[in-house]
């Protein structure tokens, strides 16, 4: 399985999203059933290419992140540079990317997607515990940050809000709702 996975991120690489698995046998040299055996459609083979990349992806946000320590700068920074990287990142990308709303943009939510979001929320420099964040907490403020980001990405608003506006906008109420999550009893 990892063999199909480089050569489809490979192929992700050079064509981006117009990928087949088709294409993807015809690289490795083998037959598109045996592709099929671990990929039910091309969409189920673009999906586990992405997520086969998110490990890069989490690294470069949490060094870009590093030595955040509070709850609202890490979460406005993290989600203002997602939302910068992500039309960039061919992989990720493919999950959800500006205006296209589809299949994969509705996968936002998926498992998949809820275990990428908590992951880069755990690699944060933030002690959760101590703000009172369970993991039931931290699983709620994934999906939130999530669904805050797959809204940026469908509609980035008239104009769009980039750079500062953008973050003083997540700071102000993204950071609200952090905040307020970490100053309730748990």
């Amino acid at each position: 399985m990892a063999r199909i996975l480089d050569a489809a991120s490979k192929a992700v690489d050079e064509r981006g999203s117009d990928v087949s698995i088709a294409d993807v046998a015809r690289t490795l040299g083998v037959t598109r059933q045996t592709v099929y055996r671990y990929f039910a459609s091309t969409d189920a083979l673009l999906v586990a290419a992405a997520v086969h990349a998110a490990d890069d992806f989490l690294d470069r946000l949490a060094e870009h992140l590093r030595g955040l320590t509070d709850p609202v700068d890490a979460v406005t920074e993290a989600i203002a540079t997602a939302l910068e990287w992500l039309p960039k990142d061919k992989h990720i990308g493919l999950l959800i990317a500006p205006g296209r709303a589809d299949e994969h943009t509705a996968s936002v939510t998926s498992d998949v997607a809820l275990q990428f979001a908590n992951a880069m929320l755990r690699r944060f420099d933030v002690d959760w515990a101590a703000l009172g964040f369970t993991d039931d907490g931290l699983d709620e403020l994934a999906e939130h940050l999530l669904r805050i980001i797959q809204s940026f990405i469908l509609d980035p608003g008239r104009p769009p809000r980039t750079g500062e506006a953008l973050r003083e906008y997540l700071r102000r109420w993204v950071g609200s709702a952090v905040t307020a999550r970490s100053s309730r009893p748990v």
